[in-house]
């Protein structure tokens, strides 16, 4: 079963931690959100590999926004 991760804020998308194909531990650090100059981890909730990368550093994402899949 696949868990979608999912954008929580408006915010910039600071860093890109993980890329697809990437094995997972739950509480991983997918990507860092920026907003209003706080640096804010997106997590993985689950374990597994990471099947799909919505997000490239530099973009903006808004809440409820696709950040990634993990299978």
């Amino acid at each position: 079963m696949s868990e979608e991760i999912r954008a929580e804020m408006v915010a910039n998308v600071w860093k890109v931690v993980a890329g697809v194909g990437d094995t997972v531990a739950e509480g991983d650090t997918l990507v860092i959100l920026e907003s209003m100059k706080m640096e804010i981890p997106v997590l993985a909730e689950a374990g597994g590999t990471v099947g799909e990368l919505a997000v490239n550093e530099g973009d903006v994402v808004q809440e409820g926004d696709l950040i990634a899949v993990i299978d």
